[in-house]
């Protein structure tokens, strides 16, 4: 039986240190861009001979390998601030009240999820709400969705910074470059074989080194969602993060729905109109989810429990998030959203709404 005593149990870099690290590999990975930029511009001004040739190599190989900061590409209506003042004005406060600025720009897409994201080079912010997520949540869970979500940018989480991410980035374009062309229908000839041998240990170092900075990228990322949920609680109170957290467990169960409102609608089953079906598709579904019992919810629980649920991978176990929502001491949101102003900006989502319903039941039964 293994020694589990304090001096001898095994222990894991703490989430920071894990940040820390990560950004340090990806510091690492920008300077061997820099190098190869550098060393390519001093070949071609000061080599003689052949060297000018491979200074060319090495320029053109930094200029496909260096940073990229993405771009808005949104999968739905973008809203910008003289479209919905009011969405604006709560993410501000919101923001501000988890300690960071507010974003430049809101995509509205049909998902049952929401995300910020960071592009351009100026690092310009967007937030993204999913309708189908967005639709279910109450007014005051959504001030916790909001606060989750802008937490990100307040707690430094490094899969949200452009630092680590354009290094995973460059590293991904160096593993592209390094993997040998596949033959299937007929052998390698030698020179294949030869380059394949010579790309093989700088491929594997390469691959060792995105898989490090993934693993550290992850670490932190888990970290800073329990930040992030301890954001929720604070603007939108403890009772209303569990709250949305619980919805989280019905995610299938409306992706479900929404599939089957299109399906139903493109076969015409029972004389379904497909306009008509993108009429009030919205309520529907919120119809539905407002039928799930405590019940049930103790029982997805309990499931989550066991499965351990998470959103994604690089999200931790939905349970031990909602846990750590309820243990902390009661206290009033920081953020409480009015009906006057949940009114307002549903009456500024509403073009969005009909534009999306209409996407949903034309696409999502393929």
């Amino acid at each position: 039986m293994p020694d589990c005593s304090p001096g001898t149990r095994r222990r894991t870099p703490h989430p920071a240190s894990s940040g820390i690290l990560a950004r340090a590999v990806a510091l690492a990975v920008h300077t061997v861009t820099v190098a190869l930029a550098v060393g390519g511009v001093l070949l071609i001004v000061l080599g003689p001979g052949i060297q000018p040739f491979l200074g060319a190599i090495l320029l053109v190989t930094a200029v496909v390998l260096r940073p990229r900061f993405g771009k808005l590409r949104p999968d739905g209506p973008v809203l910008h601030r003289a479209d919905a003042p009011r969405l604006y004005a709560l993410v501000d406060e919101v923001a501000s009240s988890v300690g960071t600025q507010g974003v430049d720009v809101v995509v509205v897409d049909a998902q049952y999820n929401a995300s910020v994201a960071t592009h351009g080079l100026k690092g310009r912010r967007s937030l993204h709400i999913g309708l189908a997520l967005w639709g279910v949540l109450d007014p005051q869970e959504r001030v916790a969705l909001l606060g989750h979500e802008l937490g990100h940018y307040a707690n430094g989480d490094v899969r949200h910074g452009r630092l680590v991410g354009t290094a995973l980035h460059s590293l991904h374009h160096w593993l592209y470059f390094l993997t040998p062309v596949p033959t299937l229908y007929r052998r390698r000839t030698v020179p294949e074989l030869a380059a394949a041998a010579l790309i093989s240990m700088p491929r594997s170092v390469v691959h060792a080194v995105a898989l490090l900075l993934e693993g550290l990228a992850l670490r932190g990322s888990q970290h800073s969602e329990y930040l992030a949920d301890r954001a929720a609680v604070r603007v939108g109170s403890a009772a209303a993060a569990t709250r949305m957290m619980d919805r989280l467990l019905i995610g299938n169960a409306i992706t479900t729905a929404l599939r089957t409102e299109s399906v139903r609608a493109q076969a015409r089953i029972g004389g379904a109109d497909p306009q008509a079906a993108a009429d009030g598709l919205w309520e529907r579904i919120a119809e539905r989810a407002a039928t799930v019992s405590e019940r049930e919810y103790e029982r997805l629980r309990r499931v989550s429990v066991l499965r351990g649920h998470s959103v994604d991978s690089t999200h931790p176990p939905t349970h031990l998030r909602r846990h750590l929502m309820e243990v902390g001491e009661p206290a009033a949101p920081t953020v409480v959203v009015d009906h006057e102003t949940a009114a307002a900006i549903a009456t500024e989502l509403a073009p969005a709404r009909v534009a999306l319903a209409r996407q949903v039941i034309r696409d999502q039964a393929g």
